[in-house]
């Protein structure tokens, strides 16, 4: 006989994340061969634009991060090929220079000691959004990460290399983990990597459904207690340290961009 079929939602969503604590596992990736994944990662998923976008991860040191260099795409970036950089984006350790875009970083990790990786990206289907002044709707499961944490910045600063653009696009994600930003892209800032990266593809994917879903009728929004619980199941630790390197697993077997190892 059955012995969960009884049991409360709650009692069953408890003993599945205990579960999840035991059973899934990922590889013990250095801070700088899960930054170089990510951008991989992104780059297979649409997210590349050229040199446009940024991600970094705070480093060892405090005020400091990793950031890939000024010059290459998300698709040539290795693990060694990473810069460290202040706040005022001096190199302190590889060679070449910093996105001066990445100033705005710089803002929100003195805002958000809860920050530790921020993605940056220009992916095709957000931007249309942007380009729309439309915030991102949340209508289904699978979006839910984003559920409550996406804020919207509906007017362009401009280039972000100014400190004023730091300042404004800071307070505006104020302590979400995500935000949109109004003729030009999205900002994760998130825990961890993983959850930075995961966040991020789902976004675009969300902004896609969204872009179909409208083009067919009206989106119905979703019961709010109902995406608070789906927002908190999905961005469980252990999920998304899964779901990356399920991510990091599918770039591998497509070449990782057809460029080096990230992991070199």
């Amino acid at each position: 006989m059955a012995d969960t079929l009884s049991l409360a939602k709650s009692e069953l969503v408890r003993q599945a994340s205990k579960a999840m604590q035991q059973h899934l596992s990922s590889p013990e990736w250095s801070l700088r061969e899960k930054l170089a994944l990510t951008c991989r990662i992104l780059f297979a998923d649409g997210h590349d634009s050229g040199l446009a976008g940024q991600i970094t991860a705070r480093a060892e040191k405090p005020g400091t991060y990793y950031t890939q260099r000024l010059g290459l795409g998300f698709d040539e970036i290795t693990s060694s090929n990473l810069l460290e950089v202040n706040e005022d984006l001096e190199v302190l350790s590889g060679e070449g220079m910093a996105n001066p875009a990445n100033r705005f970083h710089s803002w929100i990790y003195r805002a958000r000691a809860d920050v530790n990786c921020i993605v940056h990206t220009h992916p095709m289907h957000i931007c249309a959004l942007s380009m729309l002044e439309r915030p991102l709707k949340i209508s289904h499961m699978d979006a839910c990460m984003l559920y409550e944490d996406i804020a919207f910045l509906k007017d362009w600063p401009g280039v972000p290399v100014g400190n004023s653009e730091g300042e404004l696009i800071a307070a505006a994600i104020k302590d979400k983990r995500a935000i949109l930003l109004g003729h030009h892209g999205l900002v994760m800032a998130c825990r961890s990597v993983e959850e930075a990266c995961v966040m991020a593809v789902q976004a675009e994917r969300a902004a896609k459904l969204q872009i179909l879903a409208e083009s067919a009728g009206t989106i119905q929004d979703i019961d709010p207690e109902l995406g608070r619980e789906a927002h908190d199941w999905i961005l469980q630790e252990k999920r998304s340290q899964a779901t990356f390197a399920y991510f990091a697993r599918r770039t591998q077997r497509r070449g990782y961009g057809g460029g080096e190892d990230p992991l070199s």
